[in-house]
């Protein structure tokens, strides 16, 4: 076989692994849309992934020493990520991951300027530029959604005077700069674009997320993937990597849908979550009607209720990954169900720090997929619910957003809690929620607020059912 043949063949084999990875990604994607299937749905996509790295490192012909060193720094950090992160800090870490993949992309672009700096072609050019541009804001931004989220940054937004007008110019510099590395054939001039649009991307990718505050994250997260995506793709038209271009083109599209669901939930626009400092003034629009005396029960009286209730909907919050109570909030349900009760979990899209953090929690715990039950359709049979337990969630069932016209939240939809014929409250305090907005539903005839932590709270019933 000649040298001309043996290449013509590697490139057919490697165009069919690449056509395989791709259908591995769609099917992966499409198991990931349910709880029941998302386990195998990202090994599957996994193993899409590794069939287009091997093949595409083989066509390559690079020195696999440093391959191989490499694979064995990411694998280290992957295993110490997946036996360390909590549950809780989950959030971060994808934020963190976003990051990453926004940095690779950042690196490709301008490692394949340097590569070629004679090269000429407009098309290559705009996609190295985006790659860079978009790489160095994803991975700023997400280090700065990270922060936000971890607490080493404050949640609020970070406002300054004319910052929208900073912001605007700052945008307008770095198109200028694309416009003139794309248009210019000059080698000598073109190398000094490149790393000053690294240094923009990254100072935007900063300005862009200190802004928007802790309420704002979910959608932030899933921009930030989509971003990342976005990067991948630009990297793969500018290395001529068609596999690269599928997946940054799969995970950029179903990011933007994914940002587009989590608005619709919140009743914003996306222009809306990044540029209007959400929460930066906590006392601003009423507190819908959030006064008076809360009434408080201990877990003992709280049984009494339970046991006699014929249908019970738990709404799990941020607080329930705190306390890390999906376990015991698992084992009584199952209690509650065994006693002759309907049990379901209500689930609002936004709830937790990043999108679909309550269906992971209580995946996690092995609750019934049939058991969740969305927004909307739990909201037409709220009102014939004997007892709500709400479990450390305070935005998503504030009827503020359903009542006061005056508050930052009013529009959005809520899981209607409050309906309910008896609402319980789990929390630590009366501490308003991510947002800062206080909630007149601790203040309702029908809530009972049951302070402490939810993991010890649950406990406390669980045993109650035992005994």
């Amino acid at each position: 076989m000649t040298p001309t043949t043996a290449n013509e063949t590697m490139l057919i084999v490697t165009s069919l692994a690449y056509i395989l990875s791709a259908m591995l990604f769609i099917f992966g994607l499409k198991m990931l849309s349910s709880p029941e299937t998302a386990r195998r749905g990202n090994l599957v996509s996994a193993t899409g992934m590794f069939i287009a790295v091997i093949f595409t490192l083989i066509r390559a012909g690079l020195d696999f020493k440093w391959i191989a060193v490499g694979v064995a720094i990411g694998a280290a950090v992957g295993v110490l990520a997946a036996l360390k992160v909590k549950m809780t800090g989950m959030p971060e870490m994808v934020a963190l991951f976003n990051g990453g993949g926004g940095l690779a992309s950042m690196l490709v672009g301008w490692s394949e300027f340097h590569a070629h700096p004679d090269q000429t072609v407009v098309f290559i050019l705009v996609s190295v530029f985006l790659a860079v541009l978009i790489g160095g804001m994803t991975f700023t931004g997400s280090v700065v959604a990270w922060g936000k989220l971890s607490g080493n940054i404050p949640s609020r937004p970070i406002l300054f005077s004319g910052q929208q007008i900073i912001n605007g110019g700052l945008f307008v510099i770095t198109l200028g700069v694309g416009v003139l590395f794309c248009g210019s054939f000059y080698p000598s001039i073109s190398a000094v674009y490149v790393p000053t649009a690294v240094i923009l991307s990254l100072v935007i990718g900063i300005v862009t997320v200190i802004p928007i505050g802790g309420a704002d994250m979910p959608v932030v997260i899933s921009l930030l993937n989509s971003y990342s995506g976005l990067a991948a793709c630009a990297a793969g038209f500018a290395i001529g990597n068609n596999i690269l271009i599928v997946a940054g083109g799969l995970v950029g599209a179903s990011g933007l849908i994914l940002t587009n669901i989590m608005c619709k939930a919140m009743n914003r626009s996306l222009t809306n979550v990044l540029f209007s400092g959400f929460g930066s003034h906590e006392a601003a629009g009423g507190a819908g009607g959030a006064e008076g005396t809360a009434q408080s029960t201990s877990p003992q009286d709280a049984y009494y209720v339970l046991e006699a209730a014929s249908s019970v909907v738990f709404v799990p919050g941020y607080g329930m990954a705190v306390a890390q109570a999906q376990h015991v909030v698992r084992e009584l349900a199952d209690l509650i169900e065994a006693n002759g009760a309907e049990v379901s979990f209500a689930i609002h899209p936004v709830a937790g720090r990043m999108p679909g953090h309550m269906n992971v929690l209580l995946a996690e715990a092995n609750v019934p997929y049939d058991k969740l039950v969305e927004m909307d359709d739990i909201n037409q049979t709220i009102d014939t619910v004997d007892v709500c337990i709400v479990i450390g969630a305070n935005d998503v069932v504030n009827p503020a957003a359903r009542e006061d016209e005056g508050s930052p939240i009013y529009g959005m939809p809520i899981i209607d809690a409050d309906k309910a014929r008896n609402v319980f409250v789990l929390k630590r305090s009366m501490a308003s929620g991510f947002a800062g907005i206080p909630n007149p539903l601790f203040y309702r005839s029908n809530t009972r607020m049951i302070f402490g932590d939810a993991k010890a709270t649950i406990e406390a019933l669980v045993e109650e059912f035992k005994s």
